[in-house]
């Protein structure tokens, strides 16, 4: 299979492992685009910052818009992640041996956010690497059906994914 998600209750296990994973890969000479998240807590704020960072560049989008001290959540910025999504789907005409983004979550759920460039990757056959929130676990299966695989979040286990599903995709000759 050339797609494969983590599944968490926490983001900040998915996060480590994505990051971790994708800058080994760099390490090994792989092509990886995509991004990670990052989130930042900030005291008298509903929530923190979301930013996603692109693997491959570093330009970051925040992707939350912080409503004040006194709202009871935060809204994700559908603008900012359309943004986001347009520049990913782009990068994927630079042929990358793995496309790692951060989630699949309640944008691609709804059918915006990134979901355009996880099926623009998928058509174009590079691997898929990304995390869904059990809340979105049944949103996701509809969406991926039988095609994806469920990893554990550890960094060994995911990277032997990762290795396996560039060789099997034909983007490299060298599983490194």
């Amino acid at each position: 299979m050339l797609l494969a998600y983590i599944p968490f209750m926490q983001d900040d296990a998915a996060d480590r492992v994505l990051e971790a994973v994708a800058r080994q890969l760099i390490a090994k000479g792989h092509r990886v685009e995509g991004f990670i998240q990052h989130a930042e807590k900030d005291e008298g704020q509903c929530c923190g910052a979301v930013d996603l960072e692109d693997i491959a560049t570093g330009r970051r989008w925040q992707i939350m818009q912080a409503l004040g001290a006194h709202a009871r959540g935060c809204r994700l910025d559908f603008n900012a992640l359309s943004d986001a999504a347009v520049f990913a789907q782009t990068r994927i005409g630079v042929q990358p041996d793995l496309l790692i983004l951060n989630r699949f979550g309640k944008g691609e759920a709804q059918g915006g956010g990134l979901r355009s460039v996880f099926e623009a990757a998928f058509v174009a056959g590079v691997p898929i690497l990304t995390s869904v929130k059990e809340a979105y676990l049944d949103d996701w299966h509809a969406f991926a059906g039988d095609l994806s695989q469920t990893l554990p979040a550890e960094v060994e286990a995911v990277l032997d994914w990762s290795l396996s599903a560039v060789v099997r995709a034909g983007r490299t000759d060298d599983a490194a």
